[in-house]
């Protein structure tokens, strides 16, 4: 009896350590409740003022600039003048063409004149056809001739008035690109004036925030080293390319009724909320991926055991990720552990980690 004793107590040790080891392991994860809230995320970026309106004012003739009163910083009105052109080369244009007018208008006279003569003789008899023809031919010339004599005129006085370079309407000079003594082109930048018709606020977006902002949002604009100097705008203009070095895409937004010390240049914050729909969002560390899609884990509290999930995500940062459909109200979401898990395994709940 003793000996089948002694024979049969190794056979059950050894079917209690093969029941153990076919026991399915418990995995211990958090976890976290789906819940849908509004999730107004704010976006904040650094800009810069601008004007809405900026000319670069240039000569429409070249030539040796000889002088520019205005320099960066100052305000001027319409009108005043900018910089103006040696005017010799002009001067002596004018005085030429002005000699030429006075020579066709002489000319003209004189084939009024002889023109008359014929027409009077022909009356009488007393010339040929082609004599008068070919004096009525001669005033026509010398008239064409005064006309042009007079356009070339007109287009050298404007040559000489073309010397100065005044400003179309009020505004300040925010750059310039000659000096005085510089031979320049005509086009060439001389100074850069920013009207005073409007202020922007230009910043550099990511395309994501882009793809995320809500239609015609309203932004709020401080500046920065004065919080209390604020305005609030809405998106004008959105570059159609990205900057090739930030890759980021320039922003304006026209500022209403902007205070006077929100001067062009100032560096200024800008705060834009993004629409707060009811979302549902879960830590950023439930995210996984099944199939190279998106997916989390979901625990059902019958059994204890999860499933694998895919989900479409609306927008995720370092530490949250919003759904927009996969999951909904109430279901348990694993936070922590979604490494060391697969379909159907059973677990325990450690906890719910905060949202």
């Amino acid at each position: 009896m003793a000996a089948v004793l002694f024979v049969a107590a190794p056979i059950l040790a050894a079917c209690q350590r093969e029941s153990e080891a076919e026991a399915p392991e418990v995995r211990p994860v958090r976890t976290v409740v789906a819940a849908r809230e509004k999730v107004g995320e704010t976006v904040v970026l650094t800009g810069q003022v601008q004007a809405q309106n900026e000319a670069s004012m240039a000569f429409r003739i070249g030539g040796r600039m000889i002088e520019r009163p205005v320099n960066v910083g100052d305000h001027v009105e319409a009108g005043q003048l900018l910089a103006r052109l040696d005017p010799v080369n002009e001067l002596n244009a004018l005085r030429s063409a002005q000699a030429a007018l006075a020579a066709a208008q002489g000319q003209l006279t004189q084939a009024r004149n002889a023109y008359g003569r014929q027409e009077h003789l022909l009356r009488n008899g007393f010339t040929t056809r082609a004599n008068y023809d070919q004096a009525a031919q001669a005033q026509q010339t010398a008239q064409a001739q005064v006309d042009d004599a007079e356009a070339q005129l007109e287009i050298a006085h404007d040559r000489v008035a073309f010397t100065e370079l005044k400003a179309d309407v009020s505004g300040t000079i925010t750059a310039r690109g000659a000096e005085p003594g510089e031979v320049v082109q005509a086009g060439q930048m001389i100074v850069q004036l920013a009207r005073r018709d409007g202020r922007d606020a230009v910043f550099d977006v990511p395309a994501q925030v882009l793809r995320a902002a809500p239609a015609d949002p309203i932004i709020s604009v401080r500046l920065t080293d004065d919080p209390s100097v604020s305005a609030v705008g809405r998106v004008r203009e959105v570059a159609p390319q990205a900057n090739a070095q930030t890759r980021n895409f320039p922003v304006r937004v026209g500022l209403d009724n902007p205070p006077a010390a929100l001067l062009l240049g100032s560096t200024v914050t800008g705060t834009m909320v993004m629409d707060s729909s009811p979302v549902i969002a879960i830590p950023a560390t439930a995210l996984t991926t099944s199939e190279q899609n998106p997916a989390v884990w979901i625990v059902d509290p019958a059994t204890s055991t999860v499933s694998l999930r895919n989900v479409d995500i609306v927008r995720h940062d370092p530490a949250t990720v919003v759904v927009s459909q996969g999951l909904d109200t109430g279901e348990i979401v694993v936070t922590a552990g979604v490494q060391a898990l697969h379909p159907g395994q059973k677990v325990r709940l450690l906890g719910a980690t905060a949202q």
